[in-house]
């Protein structure tokens, strides 16, 4: 993490007004949080729509923060500490973090796209760590506050940073990548999330694009080359490129996929005879797969190398994760977000899966989906096979529109929508039994892990 005296942080920061008596306190990492602050941190007081930091100084300064960024206009400066003057802190955040990061002798992976940011974060991560020394974005440390945190969390020996980035907005994108200075960006997909605030998937592919604002001249792009509004933008662009994706027009594609109820087997052209396996369920995570095959290829690494670290990865919570429930239940926990586009990957996923008993479905509301938000959910229930899926089962609002999609081609008595959670608990605990398989998937505000929990062994 950053170490430095004020006397630097000062001119990192674009700060002033230290005291020159405290030029040589040394400060080692950043909190912006008084709960999780160490001892030696610089507090940096963010202001929020709801909530002022500086408010919070005391309680910075009692668990042992060793100095302080302040806003120049904000009242009552503490006496007892030192203190960095600012004209806004959170851009002070934000300028230290790229100040710091080009001190760094450090590679930099930035990841952004619709969906399988995480999870293609999470499979680069593990690739590289088979050769060299590797930090990532951890949780959900992938906006215009987490990512600088991120930064200033790298050590200064580490090798790679993988950071993951996140956006609602035109704009976003491009101040965290010129923060971050990737050599390395790479787009997953492009889907519908956030289709409120972009308009159209034009939009969201223009604002995913943003990403090669920040890259350093000899940087590549690696991008999912199905995509034709990707596709067509980048044509114009004088960058390097490397594609991935199902057709063959693609620098990289599968040739042979296998769904298994333990994880993925598949090749891909660059390497016939080798099948790789994925300790991850979903064919669509293939396709995050090579991404982190063409990032793991431009740094050097062995065809080896990459099978051994695809066997290694640990993806984060919550995304398509195989949990043991009780009574011989085998859950399937989806439930940190969802898009029209994820949906349908996750459906596929069940699809696939063999199993002695029934093969059920909970979907929840996909948000931000702007105004065709019901003919997204209709679309999501159209899809799910009659044949290979034996109940839905929908909760929320919107959730009522994918069980109505569904009952176009399912007998009525296998389709069921609710609006109270626990009512759907209830009605899931009379139905499963020994070897059913239970998928459940929903955007973030539905907080359908809840019904993970309730069966979790």
């Amino acid at each position: 993490m950053i170490k430095k005296t004020l006397a630097q942080i000062e001119q990192m920061a674009n700060g002033e007004k230290l005291d020159p008596q405290h030029q040589n306190v040394v400060i080692e990492g950043v909190s912006i949080d008084t709960r999780t602050i160490s001892p030696g941190n610089l507090y940096i007081p963010i202001i929020g729509d709801t909530f002022n930091g500086h408010q919070f100084v005391n309680a910075a300064i009692e668990n042992g923060a060793a100095a302080v960024l302040w806003e120049s206009d904000q009242p009552n400066p503490p006496q007892q500490i030192p203190v960095i003057y600012v004209n806004d802190t959170l851009e002070a955040l934000q300028t230290l973090a790229k100040s710091y990061r080009d001190e760094l002798s450090i590679k930099v992976v930035g990841i952004t796209g619709s969906n399988g940011k995480t999870t293609t974060k999470d499979m680069v991560t593990a690739v590289l760590s088979t050769t060299t020394s590797v930090q990532k974005t951890e949780g959900n440390l992938n906006n215009h506050i987490g990512l600088p945190l991120t930064i200033l969390r790298l050590k200064e020996d580490t090798k790679v940073a993988v950071l993951e980035m996140g956006m609602s907005a035109f704009g976003e994108i491009e101040l965290l990548t010129k923060v971050a200075g990737p050599d390395v960006a790479v787009i997953t997909n492009i889907g519908e999330s956030h289709m409120m605030d972009l308009g159209s998937r034009e939009g969201i592919a223009k604002a995913k694009l943003e990403i090669v604002d920040g890259l350093s001249n000899e940087g590549l792009l690696i991008y999912h080359g199905d995509e034709p509004l990707l596709t067509k933008r980048v044509q114009s662009m004088n960058i390097q490129t490397i594609t991935f994706g199902a057709s063959k027009q693609n620098d990289l594609y599968p040739l042979n996929i296998i769904q298994k109820n333990e994880g993925t087997y598949f090749s891909i052209n660059e390497q016939e005879k080798k099948k790789f396996y994925l300790p991850v369920l979903g064919k669509h995570n293939v396709n995050n797969a090579m991404a982190a095959i063409a990032v793991a290829r431009h740094f050097g690494l062995s065809w080896d190398q990459i099978e051994s670290g695809l066997k290694q990865i640990k993806i984060t919570n919550m995304r398509l994760e195989l949990i043991e429930g009780i009574n011989g239940i085998k859950l399937i926990n989806d439930a940190y977000n969802a898009s029209p586009l994820s949906m349908k990957a996750a459906i596929s996923l069940v699809h696939d899966l063999e199993t002695p008993g029934k093969k059920i479905v909970v979907l929840g509301d996909m948000l931000e989906l702007g105004d065709k938000e019901n003919e997204y959910h209709e679309e999501v229930g159209r899809f799910i096979q009659p044949d290979k899926v034996d109940y839905v089962f929908t909760y929320g609002a919107l959730g009522e529109y994918i069980a109505s999609g569904a009952m176009e081609h399912f007998p009525q008595e296998r389709v069921d929508s609710y609006q109270d959670k626990q009512q759907l608990i209830e009605a899931l605990r009379k139905l499963l039994s020994d070897g059913d398989i239970l998928l459940v998937k929903g955007s973030r505000g539905m907080k359908l892990e809840e019904v993970i929990f309730a069966f979790k062994k």
